[in-house]
């Protein structure tokens, strides 16, 4: 045993256990102030998430009841129809519309209660216009040209265009007219669905959906009808008067018809034939403007009285509804 040196030296000994003890209280009360915590915001958490949601619910539920309570808008601003009106009416074409004549038949679809129907007979220089004034609507047109027909849906695809043959003359027009007026009883009777019409001037092979709607304006501007060996109009607007006499029970009963050209015998004679003088309520050489009302299913004539113009039909003009 070594005699020299300190003889004071201490022996510290240090216990793993007490380290150990020091850092488990930690984490004690590290897990102790998260569980506290993590109680503490989870109910405010909610409560905000909760009212949050009811707000969003709230305003989303108010937005949609405003969009559908109130109707969307249907019409253009009048600025801009005057507008396509004006620039429509001065066109190089040689074949449009007057500006009086665009009109009329704007101040009818103004007047259409929404969605208004609108049939047209004939692709011409005012189709865009009838689609754009006819807004939110429904237009659809028949052409006799079915190589047009394409060509014309291939560059405006939001226009929807059928193509129909025409199987008749112009030249035949009288004739054809007196057979009608025989058959009226039977195949070519003002009021059926043409679909399964077996007359000579009813057009019958238009898509099953064209014959299922009811139209509120019809405009016979198609075919062309201008010479003796073409189709003339005879088909469209007899067609025109039976769609607008055979519509449903329960929706609007009238129906306005335009027909342009009204100077050409055609068009004069099938419009006192099968529109009737009694609906006319406007016209001019160059377009009549006639209201028609629908017509019992077991009707047997188009017109009540040739010599008599009805003057209830004058104020039937004034409105669509």
């Amino acid at each position: 045993m070594k005699s020299g040196g300190n003889t004071n030296t201490k022996l510290i000994l240090v216990h793993p256990y007490i380290q150990k003890q020091t850092s488990s209280n930690r984490l004690c009360l590290l897990a102790f102030v998260s569980i506290f915590t993590i109680a503490f915001l989870l109910p405010l958490l909610y409560t905000t998430d909760s009212t949050i949601s009811s707000k969003t619910s709230s305003s989303v539920s108010s937005v949609v009841n405003s969009v559908t309570s109130s109707p969307p808008s249907s019409q253009l601003p009048t600025t801009a129809i005057n507008a396509l009106l004006h620039y429509a009416s001065r066109s190089n074409d040689s074949y449009h519309m007057s500006h009086g004549e665009m009109k009329s038949i704007s101040d009818v679809l103004r007047r259409c209660p929404p969605p208004c129907n609108l049939l047209v007979f004939g692709l011409t220089h005012e189709t865009l216009l009838w689609k754009s004034l006819n807004h939110n609507g429904r237009t659809v047109y028949i052409e006799e040209n079915r190589y047009y027909a394409a060509y014309f849906e291939e560059i405006h695809p939001e226009i929807e265009v059928f193509d129909v043959q025409y199987t008749t003359k112009a030249r035949e027009a009288r004739e054809l007219v007196s057979a009608v007026k025989e058959a009226a009883r039977n195949e070519c009777r003002p009021v059926q669905n043409l679909l399964f019409s077996d007359c000579k001037l009813g057009l019958n092979d238009l898509p099953n959906h064209v014959y299922d709607v009811d139209w509120d304006v019809i405009l016979v501007d198609g075919p062309r009808g201008d010479g003796g060996d073409v189709p003339g109009r005879m088909s469209s607007i007899f067609t025109a008067a039976v769609l607008a006499r055979s519509k449903k029970i329960g929706g609007n009963p009238r129906t306005h018809v335009f027909v342009h050209d009204y100077y050409r015998d055609v068009e004069r004679l099938c419009g006192d034939e099968f529109l009737c003088r009694e609906n006319l309520v406007e016209s001019n050489d160059m377009l009549a403007h006639y209201v028609l009302e629908r017509m019992n299913k077991n009707s047997t004539q188009f017109c009540c009285d040739r010599k008599k113009r009805s003057v209830s039909a004058i104020a039937l003009s004034k409105t669509v509804g």
